[in-house]
């Protein structure tokens, strides 16, 4: 058997190969990497008996420790849930205002609904709860249906037009410009009255054409005033809060389409116990029932509350 070529350079045997002049040397591999490769070949072969790993047709490998993931998590869960037991026992038995007034509820209350916020509500109305066009602003003062605990408690339960039997949202927008229940002009007039009634500066021209059309199709449900019927759900038109915009081409928008907003029910899908510390937390974080704020001088101000 004929020697092979030597580098001249490095004194290593050459394997034979050559590409454009180049040829490859036989350097062999590091022995500490060889006992690294070799020492997990091995532990493959343990882990293949110890653990699940071999698919099967309908099965899989079991391995001879009997662990299996699904189980940990299960039992993780169940632990999780005995661990909450006790809190939970508590909030069943107190009060949305007693759970407020005690330290350590509360407390358990806002964890729980910190949680449960992040995971479900968030994706609407913002990780803070600041909303968004179209998605009230939870950590306003301004409330659609009432910002009370008891009034966020059941907005939450049975959702805003959500197919539930007791949703919100009896009263609906009308879309006077898409449905030809107002002509162009009309609507274009009524957006000057809506923006008079926000206090700010607006056409008087308009607005005196806009009086009657908002008597006979909008005080109706806004009130004479235009200060809405929280009850009902109706917005208050004089605030400086909008849910879908105050500047001039969103208002238009809004009485053209009549945009009404859907929130789903939770109340199949969380506890009882869950929703009150949903709605501690959202009333704690937010103005509550306090006094509406009064409405920015300037277009454009406000663009999300619980009210538009």
């Amino acid at each position: 058997m004929s020697e092979r070529e030597r580098d001249e350079h490095s004194g290593t045997e050459t394997t034979g190969h050559e590409w454009d002049g180049i040829k490859e040397l036989d350097t062999p591999l590091p022995r500490w990497w060889l006992w690294v490769f070799y020492g997990c070949i091995a532990w493959s072969v343990v882990y293949w008996i110890l653990m699940p790993a071999w698919p099967g047709i309908t099965s899989y490998t079991r391995g001879t420790l009997g662990l299996s993931d699904r189980s940990a998590v299960a039992a993780e869960l169940g632990a999780l849930a005995k661990q909450r037991h006790a809190g939970e026992a508590k909030l069943r038995n107190a009060s949305l205002q007693q759970i407020e007034a005690d330290p350590d509820l509360q407390s358990y209350a806002m964890q729980v609904g910190q949680s449960v916020f992040g995971d479900n509500c968030a994706t609407c109305h913002g990780a803070g709860g600041a909303g968004a066009k179209g998605y009230p602003n939870l950590r306003d003062d301004v409330w659609l249906w009432g910002g009370s605990l008891d009034d966020i408690r059941h907005t939450i339960a049975v959702g805003v037009r959500s197919g539930h039997p007791a949703a919100r949202g009896g009263t609906v927008m009308p879309a006077f410009g898409r449905d030809q229940m107002l002509d162009g002009r009309q609507v274009d007039d009524l957006t000057e009255y809506v923006v008079a009634l926000s206090r700010r500066k607006a056409d008087a021209a308009a607005v005196g054409r806009a009086r009657q059309t908002f008597a006979d199709q909008c005080a109706a449900c806004h009130g004479p005033a235009g200060t809405g019927d929280v009850a009902r759900g109706v917005p208050d038109l004089t605030d400086g809060e909008w849910l879908f915009g105050s500047t001039r081409a969103a208002i238009r928008d809004q009485i053209w389409n009549g945009r009404n907003g859907v929130m789903p029910t939770w109340e199949a899908r969380f506890s009882p116990e869950t929703i009150k510390a949903l709605a501690v937390y959202v009333h704690a974080n937010a103005g509550g029932a306090a006094e509406p704020i009064r409405p920015a001088q300037q277009e454009g101000a406000g663009t999300s509350a619980a009210g538009r």
